[in-house]
């Protein structure tokens, strides 16, 4: 799947092949798969872990945000 990481300054993260996606959600913390069902959803603080196909898992840290998953692409809006 697709994911993207932004914030009001920068893209932390853009690229393909991504497998999971682990988030911060306000009621705890949950994952995004390949061809997850659409969804939106809100963020706190904590780690978001990416895992690429082949790579070791890559973390960003940030302040919260939203999470949307449409057509096999992941947008994370982040502070």
């Amino acid at each position: 799947m697709h994911l993207e990481i932004v914030t009001p300054d920068t893209t932390l993260f853009s690229g393909d092949n991504v497998e999971l996606v682990q988030l911060p959600g306000i009621d705890g913390s949950f994952e995004v798969l390949d061809h997850h069902a659409p969804m939106i959803s809100v963020l706190k603080r904590g780690s978001v872990k990416v895992m690429i196909k082949g790579k070791t898992p890559v973390f960003f840290e940030i302040n919260g945000g939203v999470i949307e998953v449409l057509q096999n692409k992941v947008l994370i809006l982040a502070e």
